[in-house]
């Protein structure tokens, strides 16, 4: 709120704000103890002296081994502090079927607490106890990491997915991460501006690959969707480079390219952070031309410039912005990718470009292990 007036910044620092208050106190109340973390743990320590009386009561149906059961469920559950306390009443109850069955003979090792089931529960001890400090950096519960994960990964998607675009235009994008993955280091941002005249498109690759590149995808394409579109166009590649540079990530640059284009005429432009060129396919002469902007990768340094390239989508042309990944291998160097792009993509002229993004990507880098992300813009 400035001066009154409830501005787009004012609105993202509000909900950030809400965001980073709410996983804050969901992470101190769950580390804390609070809630289904008190009740596992009496749970499961109940279980423990009712497992040590079926071993007592019925050594044949029971093994003293079975103490690996509450054991396991605690590593999935239970905070390491909790944790500890479920072991101690472990340790307890070998010691007193120990006691009460007799010492350990070779004619009666399986209703016995032998060497082995000693060495079997500690071991699976130490597996729960390191689950359970992941768990605590992590501060999310197990029973909540699925679904956060899978969360994340349906609001990245809405968040990529291209705005509709009116009568005489067909756009497409097609995604694969590296490995089959479900994140990519790949992501697209994308919006409607000038009263839904403009379409706003943000195409970027993020250093490293597949899960490795994941989290800082997740953090750049939520700030990238906050900037597209509050800022003109020559302004947004500064303010990512400028965002980017304050994460002062070990490996934090980024390549980016931003295509500003006029739904009414045609026009655009293109500005560009170390990205691969655009390709434009002429419909009259049937070429496609690299359309080429300069500027650095994001995250190299501060005060650097974005000059744009121009150029205008007539009846019958594409565009197409890509990553690397679609493009580049150990053995191929990029223009060679390119002219292979290239050459499958006029398979798909006389079909006008239809579910031809995926098909690309199968076609020509289906293997690759890279992120790999494909762009397509007709006028038709």
């Amino acid at each position: 709120m400035i001066g009154g007036v409830d501005t787009p910044w004012a609105r993202m620092r509000r909900a950030l704000h809400r965001a980073r208050t709410g996983v804050r106190k969901a992470g101190v109340d769950y580390f804390r103890g609070e809630g289904s973390d008190r009740l596992a743990l009496t749970a499961l320590l109940l279980g423990v002296p009712a497992i040590a009386g079926g071993t007592i009561a019925q050594p044949d149906w029971c093994s003293p081994s079975a103490l690996v059961l509450p054991i396991v469920a605690g590593g999935l559950l239970l905070r390491p502090a909790s944790l500890l306390a479920l072991y101690a009443a472990a340790a307890t109850a070998l010691i007193v079927e120990s006691a009460v069955l007799g010492p350990y003979t070779e004619e009666d090792a399986s209703s016995r607490v032998t060497p082995g089931t000693i060495l079997v529960v500690a071991a699976v001890g130490f597996f729960g106890l390191l689950i359970a400090q992941f768990r605590s950096r992590v501060g999310v519960p197990w029973r909540r990491g699925g679904t956060m994960l899978f969360d994340l990964r349906e609001r990245i998607r809405v968040q990529s997915k291209l705005p509709g675009l009116p009568r005489g235009w067909h756009r497409e994008m097609a995604l694969r991460p590296a490995g089959g993955q479900s994140f990519s280091g790949d992501f697209v941002v994308a919006a409607r501006t000038g009263g839904g005249r403009i379409l706003e498109v943000v195409l970027t690759d993020v250093s490293g690959k597949g899960m490795d590149a994941a989290s800082r995808a997740l953090l750049l394409s939520g700030a990238f969707g906050g900037l597209l579109g509050s800022l003109p166009p020559h302004g947004f590649l500064p303010a990512a480079n400028g965002y980017l540079l304050r994460q002062d990530w070990d490996e934090g640059f980024a390549t980016s390219i931003h295509l500003v284009l006029d739904l009414d005429s045609g026009d655009f432009e293109l500005f560009s952070a170390g990205h691969l060129p655009a390709l434009q396919l002429s419909a009259g002469t049937g070429k496609w031309e690299e359309k080429t902007a300069d500027g650095p990768l994001l995250g190299v340094y501060d005060g650097a410039q974005f000059d744009p390239t121009k150029g205008t989508l007539r009846p019958g042309d594409v565009l197409m912005l890509f990553t690397d990944g679609l493009v580049e291998t150990a053995d191929r160097d990029i223009s060679e990718g390119i002219d292979r792009l290239t050459g499958e993509a006029d398979r798909y002229v006389g079909s006008g470009f239809q579910g031809a993004a995926w098909h690309l990507i199968e076609t020509v880098a289906k293997d690759v292990n890279d992120d790999r992300a494909l762009l397509l813009i007709c006028r038709q």
